[in-house]
């Protein structure tokens, strides 16, 4: 199943000409999910080449404007189009109370908006689907604050044909249902168990998102192991005071917390104005060398680990204006520059 990462918006409280604001796409199969919705989200969208994507589900991180003030626009639009099925909107504690003071902007809707506030102090379950859970975790920030975790479920173990037709299972639909975990019969009246024919059960994929935050331990343990961490870098180490008096993070704190919790690919996003994207780079790069300073609508293609290394695909092809971030921008590139 295709596992795609794309980084919608990432500039830090205010857009700029080369970036909007908070806002990460995630596609797994036939499935779309929104994590923060920023000013201009909508449009935002339509430039990536994803087109207005009908979402699924919204998770908002935190209740700071630059995260959430792209939900009435989208929620108009999807109104204009007609959608009738609900959207779940999921957050921590005060969504409720910001969808209430919204009312008036948004209007009447022709779908539900279903609300769920997650008010736990720890880790907890946002989510269940076919295959996979959003677990929610507390983050550190000046307000109530969550990351997102999407967990695979563990998939099983390689079938052995070979193993299978030794212990006479008929090919055809009787493998599939030794793949699925079921026992089967054999023409012979032998009973033929999936451990028989199924290897070691092997990992699923594992994808997290912070939103603001300065480093933390549940950030850490929700990121052990996964293939890929999206993580803020608001600062540079220069400026860690400023840092810790906004509840943000440095582009080396970032990286030593990728290195320590073992991830794949570490991708910084939330960039200040004020930071050159190459210096954010060569800052975490020299301590993690696996991080990507993406550019808007650059997209990460996340196969199962024995199928390799998460995949950057640079934006190209779109028009797009020049940087404007303080400095001229290489092209994102995996490993760090």
């Amino acid at each position: 199943m295709d596992l795609f990462v794309t980084l919608i918006g990432t500039a830090a409280s205010v857009p700029t000409s080369a970036r909007g604001t908070a806002a990460t796409l995630i596609a797994r199969g036939g499935e779309r999910w929104l994590v923060d919705c920023g000013e201009g989200t909508q449009r935002q969208l339509l430039r990536s080449g994803q087109g207005l994507v009908d979402l699924d589900r919204i998770l908002i991180t935190h209740m700071h404007g630059d995260h959430y003030l792209g939900l009435p626009g989208l929620f108009k639009t999807y109104g204009l189009r007609g959608r009738e099925r609900p959207l779940e909107l999921i957050g921590p504690r005060g969504l409720i109370r910001l969808m209430e003071a919204m009312q008036p902007i948004i209007g009447r809707l022709p779908f539900p908006v279903d609300l769920e506030e997650i008010d736990e102090p720890g880790p907890a379950v946002a989510l269940r689907g076919d295959g996979f859970r959003f677990d929610a975790f507390p983050t550190r920030h000046s307000i109530p604050s969550v990351g997102y975790a999407l967990v695979e479920d563990p998939r099983p173990g390689a079938f052995d044909l070979d193993a299978a037709r030794a212990l006479g299972v008929t090919p055809g639909p009787d493998f599939g249902l030794l793949q699925r975990g079921e026992e089967v019969v054999t023409p012979a009246g032998r009973t033929v168990r999936p451990d028989e024919v199924l290897g070691a059960a092997r990992p699923g994929r594992t994808v997290v998102i912070t939103g603001d935050t300065e480093p933390c331990d549940a950030t850490r343990e929700a990121a052990r192991g996964a293939a890929v961490l999206v993580h803020e870098a608001t600062f540079l180490d220069e400026d860690r005071a400023r840092a810790r008096e906004t509840r943000h993070t440095t582009a080396r704190e970032a990286a030593e917390l990728a290195r320590d919790a073992g991830v794949g690919l570490l991708v910084l996003t939330h960039l200040s104005s004020r930071c050159a994207p190459s210096d954010v780079r060569a800052e975490a790069g020299a301590v993690f060398p696996e991080t990507l300073v993406p550019r808007d609508f650059d997209q990460i293609e996340i196969p199962f680990p024995e199928r390799g290394e998460p995949l950057v695909h640079p934006v190209r092809g779109r028009a797009r204006p020049a940087a404007a971030d303080g400095a001229s921008e290489a092209p994102a590139t995996f490993p760090a520059e």
